[in-house]
């Protein structure tokens, strides 16, 4: 099989499907990630799980509508070319 930009295609939309599932509560709070987890001092920077942890909430938040989107289009391509 070779590679091609639909397989990458396809890769992206299953690695954001994952993230967009990863429940905070269940999950995250688990390992250390929580929002609570997100305490700093005044004056520092956020440390790297900090930052690690707002890139996973911001993509939550901004591609759950598009992801829908995408998720249909790709589905039904695969439904029709095979």
């Amino acid at each position: 099989m070779a590679f091609s930009l639909w397989n990458l295609f396809e890769a992206t939309i299953l690695c954001l499907n994952a993230i967009c599932i990863l429940n905070e509560d269940r999950f995250l709070n688990k390992i250390g990630w929580g929002k609570t987890s997100n305490v700093q001092g005044f004056g520092e920077g956020p440390s790297t799980k900090a930052q690690i942890f707002n890139l996973l909430h911001s993509i939550r938040t901004v591609a759950r509508v598009p992801l829908i989107l995408l998720n249909v289009i790709t589905i039904s391509l695969k439904l029709i070319l095979g």
